[in-house]
């Protein structure tokens, strides 16, 4: 070798040039130098010969060992690290980095017995490091640092080959040869957040981030399990650009709307797919209310509910088209992909977390204690002024605290070859209405085993899980207390209804104690608590496996399979005395019995290979995959025959039995081929093209079977074109990518259907639609990815443009065709956006502090519905449809060319000539105008905003989320309502001070009852209860410390803290919770009827590591 080499065979001399290497040489620096080489069947020699030339190192070697023996390595701008691996693989021999040397000695079997060895762990700027990870390596032996990052570890034998690993979230993983040294510090080096750090993209392959030519955002499981929620989704609000989530009302485990880039599909479902370690979940989702009539009798649910969230590693979220469109029609409105732990070689591990929280109401209306009733309306407060009242009435006071703990234990352990991962989570929840209950049990099992060494791998898993959930009230005029709770008469107490039942002797069974009567269907509270439940049992369990094969260093091949089978049972019983809309003098029942059998399966060839001295990359992946999803329901419903409250089958009107449907059964099943290719040019340019072809069934009779998904991208990092470092930048890329997805029509229209009810078999009503095409989404995004300051700052930004084209409508069909209905493709709808996040991170000694910033816009366009002469190919009939309405109550969702879905309109109040209200002279009141509606405006928000803060120091942590929703506008039924029965404060005001009709225009206070009964009964004039939804909050707040590890001997490290969710409503002038939903469809969105309100939550938790 041209450079100093020094070969020496005493272990005492290398021991002392060790030392002056030590203290002479830069161990940062040597840590992270990069190096470029490629070469093949080459003498080990000359790869180190390529390192000293291209570092620091000097190598340190016995001259007994052979260095003329043949290796290959292969490493592009890569820590010498990496190349040292492949360089040593399959030899005897073994490396340690000290400083700026690089020990290499000859593998011994021969032990020199047990020893003790202890440092410390810091980081490059010498703080400690808690909680690393000590292990020797290849053994189940280990230790972690303590609070001061000092460790002490006991190696049972060793010899002159026993080496120790060192891994701490967020840093590089270092390995270290003990030989003859008792202390060894240990300096450890933070993960590059830059051109090399690596995302998880679709179908789990992973990619460098700067390769990437969409916009991927990924965050670590950390940000859902510090600040909990029963469903994990609902934490990344605020956090993902181009997310908009809304929490359903039904409380904890209920579903949650996910829509990303705003609304495409017309009649479609919008929300997005979640992936789990590669595999799409089914939905799962139960049946959405909408309207106010509804009450969905399985409750609210949905299947990534059930995920527990500490099984979380790492999640990526897929905005875009190009980054979704491996998945096919699923992944058309977009991908969160979750990435679960597993097991880690070394000793058993142990983490628990508890996390406790309480709850109460949030926004609620503003309720009046000034009027009580009168003897002409005992059920309304329009009554004289209230001197002393009795009771002054707070509706809160309904509201019992909630209560919800969240337990989870997580064991790891494993050796080099097998690692295995356990854990167990329950979550109990009482919600803030009484009698609402929800628990889940969650069991995992992971292990993953090295079958061939450096060939062949398996991963197996399987999960549980067990769910109960009693009265998700979601809202509604049925089925719900509050309507009786807001609306009661001030004056009155209602604490004697508490008493909600009293026994009847003369029927011989207790009745409902109530003596009010508000609007139909409105009972005693309590007993709709109590006496009308809705309960629903669910267990969930799934198994998968995956078995892959390195057939070379650059060619991959891999398969997975994954089952997914969910049972579940929900019960109504409506007890006698109930509403008679809902049960007969004795009682109804309802008994479901549910079952959904997910299959997925999937064959992956890799290759991932360089040309031309590594200046092309090349990465291509050929696979094919099968899901198959089997749903049956079977179960019965019908009013109670002769023994009140005996809820079983036998106790049935059997007339019930025949006419109702007791089973219903659908099968879907979609095939796919797909590839991706990725062409890389020194580091520089990429180009990404990806297509993939699927067959689903619900195109089966139809002229077009498959559905083609093709996707082109590039990007160009600019940073690695040209030296920036002197500007402050160290990473800038620009992108740029096109898609096409598409999504397959609702099942089983494209066939003839048939019913069969009480024996009899009936042909649907709706015309075959052979003729259906899938619709379509193309979809266009430029975008920018910069740090700068040596990564200290951060910022992406990304414009999309999307066209959601082949639309399906259902029309009337003409008589003569035979049918009532029939479906065409028509329409058109547009979505345009930015998306940007911008962060800093930086740590001073013992401080640092990390802070991040969202913004998303959306703007959606109707450019088409159905043209002006469209002809259905099927009828031949020339359809008309300018415009679709949907109406729920005095609420109209209107579709037509030139507006957005989410507009709405609303009835107003009659106007004279001159456009002024019209004010009877006789009476002196207003009359409302059912036949004009009024444009309101459009239920999506114009922008979205979060802003995260963590601050750390000294085992201190605090953080703090604010998030902010700008624009869109929504309706108060229940202030409405409340307003004509007199219980809201807006009615005092305008007894006491008149009616502001228009600018000019004032009712006097004496004509407040009529004007609120006229205009108030929530199913008409709403015109007036319009309220802007923009909204700003603190989400999340969290203040955690690390207790000192000392005072467990160093045994356990433990940190506490205090949590709280929705702690501060910063501006809001909605009585409502603008970011709560009724229901995760498209259109039943914006309406408040007497809805759950949300939580405040404030709470503790404790997590410990042993």
């Amino acid at each position: 070798m041209k450079k100093k080499t020094i070969r020496q065979s005493k272990r005492l001399i290398i021991s002392l040039f060790v030392t002056f290497f030590c203290l002479t040489a830069s161990a940062a620096q040597a840590q992270t130098a990069l190096v470029t080489i490629d070469l093949q069947q080459e003498k080990m020699v000359q790869v180190m010969d390529e390192i000293e030339n291209q570092t620091k190192y000097l190598f340190i070697y016995d001259k007994n060992m052979d260095t003329g023996r043949l290796v290959n390595v292969h490493v592009n701008k890569r820590p010498v690290a990496e190349a040292l691996d492949q360089m040593v693989k399959g030899t005897d021999v073994v490396y340690e980095i000290q400083g700026s040397n690089i020990i290499l000695t000859v593998r011994s079997q021969q032990t020199d017995g047990p020893k003790v060895v202890s440092g410390k762990v810091t980081d490059n700027k010498g703080d400690a490091v808690i909680g690393a990870a000590i292990l020797v390596k290849g053994t189940t032996v280990g230790t972690s640092s303590g609070v001061d990052g000092v460790y002490t570890l006991r190696i049972p034998e060793v010899n002159a080959n026993t080496m120790i690993t060192v891994n701490y979230l967020g840093y590089e993983p270092i390995e270290l040869l003990v030989g003859t040294r008792e202390r060894i510090d240990i300096v450890l080096q933070e993960q590059s957040l830059g051109v090399d750090a690596v995302v998880v993209t679709a179908l789990g392959i992973k990619k460098q981030e700067k390769a990437l030519t969409y916009n991927v955002q990924e965050v670590s499981g950390s940000i859902v399990n510090t600040v909990k929620d029963a469903n994990f989704v609902n934490s990344l609000s605020g956090k993902i650009a181009g997310l908009q989530i809304n929490a359903s009302a039904s409380g904890a485990g209920g579903s949650t709307r996910v829509v990303m880039r705003g609304v495409k599909s017309i009649n479609g479902d919008n929300n997005a797919l979640y992936v789990v370690d590669g595999i799409p979940l089914p939905s799962l989702r139960s049946k959405q209310t909408e309207g106010i009539y509804e009450t969905p009798d399985g409750g609210d649910y949905e299947g990534i509910a059930n995920i527990n969230p500490e099984d979380i590693e790492s999640m990526s979220v897929l905005t875009g088209a190009t980054a979704a469109a491996l998945y096919g029609s699923q992944g058309a409105n977009g991908v969160i992909l979750i990435t679960t732990k597993k097991g880690q070689e070394g000793r058993v591990r142990v983490n628990y977390a508890n996390n406790t929280t309480f709850s109460s109401p949030l926004v609620m209306p503003e309720f009046q204690n000034t009027y009580g009733t009168s003897s002409d309306a005992p059920s309304m407060s329009w009554g004289e002024k209230l001197v002393s009242p009795p009771h002054r009435y707070d509706p809160e006071d309904f509201f019992q605290t909630g209560f919800d703990e969240t337990n989870s234990i997580g064991i790891t352990a494993g050796t080099e070859r097998n690692q295995t991962y356990f854990s167990a989570a329950s979550v109990n929840t009482r919600g803030i209405i009484p009698n609402n209950v929800y628990n889940r049990y969650n069991f995992s099992l992971r292990n993953s085993a090295v079958l061939l060494p450096e060939k062949l791998t398996l991963d197996l898993g399987a999960t549980y899980m067990k769910q109960y959930s009693r009265n998700a009230l979601v809202q509604g005029i049925y089925h719900n207390p509050l309507i009786g709770v807001y609306l009661f008469p001030r004056g009155d107490d209602i604490r004697k209804y508490q008493l909600y039942e009293r026994y009847n002797a003369g029927l011989g069974y207790s009745e409902q104690f109530w003596g009010l009567e508000f609007i139909n269907g409105v009972e005693n509270p309590y007993w709709v608590t109590n006496r009308e439940l809705f309960e629903n049992n669910m267990q969930r369990y799934t198994f998968n496996a995956t078995l892959k094969w390195n057939v070379t260093d650059w060619l991959t091949l891999s398969g997975r399979v994954r089952t997914d089978n969910t049972r579940m049972n929900y019960t109504r019983k409506i007890y006698a005395s109930s509403n008679t809309l809902f049960a007969s003098e004795y009682g109804n029942y309802l008994n479901h019995t549910m079952s959904h059998n997910n299959l997925y399966a999937d064959a992956l060839l890799s290759i991932d290979k360089s040309f031309f001295d590594r200046a092309l990359s090349l990465q291509f992946n050929l696979g094919a995959s099968l899901t198959d999803d089997k749903h049956s329901l079977v179960g019965y419903e019908g009013h109670l025959a002769g023994i009140p409250n005996k809820f079983t089958y036998n106790n049935i009107v059997s007339s019930d039995l025949n006419t109702l449907p007791g089973q219903e059964n659908y099968h879907d099943q979609s095939q796919a081929v797909y590839a991706t290719l990725q062409l890389g040019w020194k580091g520089m340019l990429y180009l990404d093209v990806t297509a993939r072809n699927e067959w689903a069934s619900q195109l089966a009779f139809t002229d077009e079977l498959n559905i083609f998904y093709p996707s082109v991208g590039l990007s160009a990092v600019i940073s690695s074109m040209a030296d920036l470092s002197k500007t402050g930048i160290s990473f800038l890329k620009i992108r740029t990518s096109y898609a096409e997805v598409g999504n397959p029509p609702q099942r089983y229209i494209t066939g003839r259907n048939y019913s069969i009810k009480g024996g009899v078999v009936t042909t649907e009503t709706i015309a075959p639609a052979t003729h259906l095409r899938p619709e379509r989404t193309k979809s266009f995004e430029v975008g920018m990815n910069a740090k700068f300051l040596d990564n200290k700052i951060w910022a992406d930004f990304t414009y999309y443009n999307t066209a959601t084209y082949n639309q399906l409508f259902c029309y009337d069909a003409p008589p003569s065709t035979g049918y009532k209905k029939a479906y065409l493709n028509a329409g058109k709808v547009n979505n345009w956006g930015i998306e940007a996040v911008a962060g800093y991170k930086n740590t001073w000694k013992n401080f640092s502090w990390s802070t991040s910033f969202t913004f998303s816009m959306n703007r959606n366009t109707i450019r088409e519905l159905v043209p002006e002469g469209t002809i259905d190919p099927v009828t031949g009939a020339e359809v008309n449809l300018p415009e679709v309405n949907m109406d729920f109550g005095g609420y109209r969702v209107k579709l037509k060319k030139g507006g957005s879905i989410g507009d709405f309109y609303v009835t107003g109040l009659k106007t004279d000539d001159k456009g002024n209200i019209y004010v009877d002279p006789n009476s002196n009141t207003v009359t409302t105008d059912p036949d004009t509606w009024i444009y309101a405006g459009n239920t999506d928000a114009r922008a979205r905003l979060g802003w995260n803060n963590q601050f750390s120091w000294k085992g201190i942590s605090l953080g703090a989320l604010f998030d902010a929703r700008i624009g869109g506008r929504g309706v108060s039924v229940t202030q409405a309502l409340m307003d004509r029965f007199g219980v809201s404060e807006a009615s005092v005001d305008a007894r006491e001070n008149g009616i502001q009709l228009s600018e000019h225009q004032m009712l006097p206070g004496s004509g407040a009852q009529e004007f609120f009964n006229n205009t108030g009964d929530g199913m008409g004039m709403l015109a007036r209860y319009v309220y802007d939804m923009d909204n700003v909050r603190l989400r999340e707040l969290s203040l955690g410390y690390d207790l000192p590890s000392k005072w467990f001997r160093n045994k356990m490290q433990a940190t506490v803290s205090l949590v709280g969710r929705n702690l501060w409503m910063l501006y809001n002038k909605a009585p409502f919770d603008p970011e709560q939903t009724a229901s995760t469809s498209t259109y039943y969105q914006g309406i408040d009827f007497f809805m759950q309100p949300s939580v405040r939550t404030i709470g503790f938790s404790v997590r410990l590591q042993f």
